[in-house]
């Protein structure tokens, strides 16, 4: 049974299938000429993402303005007056690779800089689904990606909060628990994956995106959480998964 799935449009579709979990997830579609402009006129700014990859490699914004369109590739901008100079030159940057675009959502900010929420679940010792971390990942400057890996900052997910909620922790024990059914579900489709880690994206309105899903997260970042013992105890789990 594989236990890593790398593929983001088969993660995609596997919680998209779960009826209750499909109101987390952004609208996603493989990328074509006709359904990122499908998006992009619905929805005025979408991300686009390598299908194959990792650590914010390869993620684009693009927005439809005014009379025109712009994306943002790293910390390079660029604008274009008519929507077909626009994908050719996107197809430039994704070099042929498969990729797909995504609904955007306009990140939360702490300090001038989007963040979003890391939230690691594993399939414990008792064979059961549980929620072992939640940290915050806060963006570089004029960066759109968060990932450590690209420069992004690891702080307490509480704090991050707390600058735009008064509950902040109900929120993060309901992102635990949408830990949990999105780790039941992703384990119905792919029975051999054991920890996950959630990318989740928090609204304006404070509600939670899944961005994406890691079958192959990194527990290291939790290295830096404000408490020791959830490093600790990530490390258990996680070797006592069967080989």
């Amino acid at each position: 049974m594989t236990r890593y799935v790398v593929s983001k449009w088969r993660k995609t579709v596997a919680i998209q299938k779960n009826a209750h979990l499909s109101q987390f997830v952004p609208e996603t579609l493989r990328m074509t000429r006709s359904t990122l402009l499908r998006l992009l006129k619905q929805y005025e700014m979408v991300y686009i993402k390598p299908e194959f990859g990792s650590f914010g490699k390869g993620v684009m914004r693009v927005e439809r303005l005014g009379t025109g369109f712009r994306y943002q590739f790293g910390r390079k901008i660029r604008t274009f007056n008519a929507y077909a100079s626009l994908y050719n030159s996107i197809l430039v940057q994704t070099s042929g690779k498969r990729y797909l675009v995504q609904k955007g959502i306009r990140l939360l900010e702490y300090g001038g800089s989007k963040f979003d929420i890391r939230v690691m679940v594993q399939y414990s010792p008792n064979r059961a689904w549980e929620t072992t971390g939640i940290i915050g990942r806060v963006a570089a400057k004029n960066k759109i990606v968060t990932n450590y890996h690209s420069g992004g900052k690891i702080m307490a997910a509480s704090r991050l909060l707390r600058k735009h909620t008064s509950q902040a922790e109900s929120k993060l024990l309901a992102l635990s628990k949408l830990g949990v059914q999105t780790g039941k579900a992703m384990k119905r489709a792919f029975p051999g994956v054991r920890v996950i880690g959630l990318d989740i994206a928090m609204d304006e309105t404070l509600h939670p995106w899944i961005l994406e899903v890691n079958t192959n997260p990194d527990p290291y970042i939790f290295k830096k959480h404000p408490d020791p013992n959830v490093f600790k105890k990530i490390m258990r789990y996680a070797k006592a998964y069967p080989k």
